[in-house]
């Protein structure tokens, strides 16, 4: 088996790239990978050290996400499909919606990780402004859930948002994210602070409800700061006048263990998250989970994650509160968190139903292969 798999080297699409590509290639797949977005830094190749078998072309075309991408993306789809004509794979892994139309001939994955408006409709209560480039993406991810043989979500509230916003995909399945439980440590023995994993400048993440209101333990958050799109950027003043927040910016992947190791407790603040990394690293670390009140942390964590009212600082300050105050709760929250992230969220079974769903597709194409 030969997976093409596309990926972006911007946000989290990265780490789950990581994971599902190590576990196929651990299980004799071959893979060709293709990132976009921007050239990787050495520290996220450094995983590729292990896996000499990998054959990884890294660009920096821009992302359809990203606002004037039209002519880059075009180009980029002339790169890839030369890719695709020299490494002639068995099936395409597409991470974004605009290479679909890439080599029609191939069975298709396209995951649908996320996009612009559904994260514009929870983040502002309404689509993005109409503009030309808007057009192009709306058309953009149609043509990307039109054309795959079957579109995979993370999560159903991702997928039921795709086919309430775009079109409805003829074939559409939930595969739930991944990590391995090896690269945590699950220590019972916590120091008293939170943590929370974000971009800073993203305000799905919303992050900011932690600066909304004060907290009797330290509060530690990880993100950068910096926009991949320079217009957006600027300082975030999150910590002015909260001696308890400390803003750590980007941590190593090495760092990130340690920090999810110590921590009694993490804080999913997310208003729009159609599956988040970093609550299930944090999991698999006996953190407790404080979650915001969105359905889709609902559907992911059930009773594992101890909810505060949807986006409501105050109520994150007392969940946060109490889970600090009474050890006996925090520490069985810690271990449904746990049990659950084991249960459903570890990077083996993501990579078992991936490789079933790769097999049945291109067993379908040979089937009509041999019809014709």
């Amino acid at each position: 088996m030969h997976v093409l798999i596309t990926a972006d080297t911007v946000g989290g699409v990265w780490t789950y790239t990581r994971e599902l590509v190590t576990g196929l290639l651990q299980r004799g797949a071959r893979v060709t990978l293709v990132s976009f977005g921007d050239m990787p830094s050495p520290e996220q190749t450094v995983w590729m050290n292990s896996l000499p078998d990998l054959d990884y072309r890294a660009t920096a075309f821009p992302l359809e996400w990203m606002q004037g991408a039209e002519r880059g993306v075009e180009e980029s789809k002339l790169y890839l499909e030369a890719v695709v004509r020299e490494v002639k794979p068995d099936v395409l892994h597409l991470n974004q919606y605009a290479y679909s139309d890439v080599a029609p001939e191939y069975p298709r994955v396209v995951v649908a990780h996320s996009d612009v408006i559904s994260w514009s409709l929870a983040v502002n209560g309404e689509e993005p402004a109409q503009s030309c480039w808007l057009r192009w993406y709306r058309e953009t991810v149609n043509n990307g859930l039109g054309r795959a043989d079957v579109v995979v979500a993370p999560s159903q509230w991702m997928l039921d948002a795709i086919c309430a916003i775009y079109l409805r995909p003829a074939h559409g399945i939930v595969i739930h994210n991944g990590r391995r439980a090896e690269e945590f440590t699950a220590n019972p023995m916590k120091e008293a602070f939170v943590l929370t994993v974000g971009r800073l400048w993203d305000k799905g993440k919303q992050v900011s409800l932690l600066a909304a209101a004060d907290h009797a333990i330290p509060i530690c958050i990880v993100g950068s700061e910096d926009h991949p799109e320079s217009q957006y950027r600027g300082a975030i003043g999150y910590a002015a006048g909260r001696s308890c927040l400390k803003l750590l910016g980007r941590q190593s992947q090495e760092q990130l263990r340690v920090l999810y190791g110590q921590a009694s407790t993490y804080a999913a603040t997310s208003c729009y998250e159609p599956f988040g990394l970093a609550p299930v690293e944090a999991a698999l670390s006996h953190c407790a989970l404080v979650a915001n009140d969105i359905p889709v942390f609902h559907e992911l964590w059930g009773d594992a994650a101890y909810y505060f009212r949807k986006n409501d600082p105050e109520s994150l300050a007392a969940a946060i509160r109490d889970l600090n105050e009474n050890p006996k709760l925090r520490l069985d929250y810690a271990d449904r968190a746990y049990e659950r992230a084991l249960q459903q969220f570890r990077a083996e079974r993501m990579c078992t139903e991936y490789e079933r769903l790769y097999r049945t597709l291109v067993a379908k194409e040979r089937a009509r292969d041999t019809a014709a």
